[in-house]
């Protein structure tokens, strides 16, 4: 064959090297190279160890936040703020950026930058060194809860002094306005965990956690792990809402409250004593005005005072009430139809009972006393004489039916029940000592719900603290909503008993005259009783006294109780805590514009 024609048919039959056809050929091999390349990755990524790739991929690159929810408000009634939260911010670090300089270079920062912030977070410096270390994490949380200004502070102090990957977010702080204000009710939170809400560790916020805390949301974004951290606008992100709490409404009336604290203070001090406390009941509803305990503490700092001083006395301490106890006794029989206000009582200067002779706190001869002038001296020795006139287990019946013995379960974390004995522990002997307040324990709440349903008619109205209805943190339901009322004694008997307690607080017939308030009619009952040592199981020579009363006396609208641990000024009921009484009664018929009845004071005989 000739080269020309071998020329020709080679031409014919192939491709020549700068054609079109050929360079598609090549870029056909190349992209299949290219995508058999990304096969095989995907395969690897996808097939042969998923887990591992995600999970390097989620450390690298993404970040999780809390998003905090707000704490519901803790209110008074009139809507007055007790227990909030407000702007707060935590702080985060970015252990890559804390440790690289300026020059992209990884470098050891992190003790510098954790004692700088120990000595202005007040965070332990251990705890978070190791957290600024940790370079393979891009977020590390430093503190929560910091107050805005102090938080924007410390970051751009931080950023001056040369340290990048400080950064902030939103982080509510519990706020309490009025410091100590019903501070033994509120409540206070620990420190906020790292990653967590604080945890509620007293009072209301404790009680009511659920009703308060909502539930905090989440954030999960893509963050750039190559340069400084930041968000990408286009990367993954989840967002889970925060659901925010809801609000407690309480029966309170937060300036009755601290004005009843600071009445109560002074009383306290004054006496030298060691404690006290004081209860303002509405008289109509049993809802709670006022609870009161000294010494207390500030709800914003509450390491700072005794961990006994951190809940509420009021409810939690038990003790004698003393002759208060004689309203209820003397109230009973009254109803039972076996004596009026002016039953004649021989009453002898001391009285042999079985185990023990009884005395009065005045001595005295053979006096002839009414039963309204049994209340109104606090004569021991005829109340025991008119208690005889009760058939067997008829007293005990009636205490229980106005509520001793038994909690008021109104919410108040640790509240003490108290003791009214009962079975083979009730004797004579028992009887003859709690007709007149002894060998009977009683909270401070639970006593002045009981003289409340001799104010209120002779119904027992159940106190509360809660307006509305809420749910503890038990599962009881509890508030104003859920009050239970109930007859203990018949009208006429209360009525009785109003007039023969107004004796009491007459300057010319009965123990309390400082207990009065000028242009009101004033019913009212002293009480000293020794205090039981639980150690020794013997009355340890220290004394709790008392006052209890309503007004107006014949149109009560609030019912007040005042008592006192251990004063040490020799004082009683009548002259510590009667004037502490007046005070407190004074402001609240002021404050709710009661006016005075404008009738005359009981007149009824003490004697005959």
């Amino acid at each position: 064959m000739s080269p020309r024609r071998e020329g020709r048919l080679r031409r014919e039959s192939g491709v020549r090297r700068g054609a079109p056809q050929f360079r598609l050929r090549i870029g056909f091999v190349v992209i299949a190279m290219v995508f058999s390349v990304f096969g095989a990755r995907l395969v690897q990524l996808q097939a042969v160890d998923p887990g591992a790739y995600a999970a390097l991929a989620a450390s690298e690159g993404t970040v999780d936040v809390v998003l905090p929810a707000d704490r519901g408000r803790i209110l008074d009634r009139n809507g007055e703020v007790m227990a909030e939260s407000v702007d707060g911010l935590m702080i985060i670090a970015d252990p890559l950026l804390v440790n690289t300089d300026k020059d992209g270079n990884e470098t050891d920062r992190a003790p510098e930058l954790a004692r700088f912030l120990a000595q202005r977070l007040h965070v332990d410096y251990f705890t978070i060194l190791p957290r600024l270390r940790d370079t393979a994490s891009r977020f590390q949380y430093i503190a929560r809860a910091v107050p805005a200004a102090l938080a924007t502070k410390v970051v751009a102090r931080a950023k001056a002094m040369g340290f990048d990957g400080l950064s902030t977010r939103r982080d509510p702080v519990r706020l309490y306005p009025g410091g100590d204000v019903a501070a033994n009710l509120i409540g206070f939170l620990g420190t906020p965990h790292e990653n967590g809400t604080a945890r509620p560790l007293a009072g209301f916020e404790a009680t009511f956690d659920d009703v308060l805390a909502g539930r905090d949301g989440s954030a999960r974004y893509t963050v750039d792990s190559v340069s400084n951290g930041n968000r990408i606008p286009l990367g993954q992100s989840t967002v889970v809402p925060a659901v925010d709490g809801q609000d407690l409404h309480t029966t309170i009336d937060r300036d009755l409250q601290w004005y009843t604290q600071r009445v109560l203070r002074k009383t306290v001090e004054d006496a030298r004593a060691d404690s006290g406390a004081a209860v303002v009941l509405d008289t109509r509803t049993g809802q709670v005005l006022s609870l009161a305990d000294y010494p207390t503490f500030d709800a914003n700092e509450p390491l700072e005072s005794p961990k006994e001083d951190l809940g509420a006395r009021s409810v939690s301490d038990v003790y004698e009430p003393g002759s208060v106890e004689k309203v209820l006794t003397l109230s009973s029989l009254i109803d039972a139809g076996k004596v009026t206000d002016r039953t004649r009582l021989l009453v002898p200067g001391s009285l042999a009972r079985q185990d023990r002779v009884i005395h009065d706190w005045f001595p005295h001869g053979t006096i002839k006393l009414t039963l309204a002038g049994v209340i109104a001296k606090s004569s021991n020795i005829g109340t025991v004489l008119a208690a005889d006139k009760f058939a067997p287990g008829q007293l005990h019946s009636y205490l229980s039916r106005f509520g001793l013995g038994r909690a008021t379960d109104t919410g108040i974390r640790g509240e003490s029940a108290g003791i009214l004995p009962g079975g083979s522990a009730w004797t004579s002997q028992t009887q003859d000592r709690v007709a007149f307040g002894q060998s009977v324990s009683v909270n401070a709440l639970q006593m002045a719900a009981a003289v409340n349903t001799v104010a209120n008619g002779g119904v027992r109205v159940d106190p509360s603290v809660i307006l509305g209805s809420a749910t503890t943190d038990d599962g009881q339901t509890v508030g104003s909503d859920d009050v239970r009322e109930r007859r203990v004694i018949s009208s006429d008997a209360a009525h009785q008993m109003a007039l023969m307690m107004e004796r009491v607080v007459d300057p010319e017939a009965g123990v309390a005259p400082g207990a009065q308030v000028p242009g009101y009619r004033v019913a009212g009952k002293t009480g000293t009783a020794q205090r039981a040592n639980s150690e020794c199981g013997c009355y340890d020579g220290t004394f709790t006294v008392s006052f209890a009363g309503f007004a107006p006396a014949d149109s009560p609208r609030f019912t007040i109780y005042v008592v006192v641990q251990n004063p040490r000024n020799g004082g009683g009921g009548g002259s510590v805590a009667g004037p502490a009484f007046s005070q407190i009664m004074s402001y609240a018929l002021r404050r709710y514009g009661v006016p005075p009845t404008g009738t005359r004071p009981s007149s009824l005989p003490v004697e005959w």
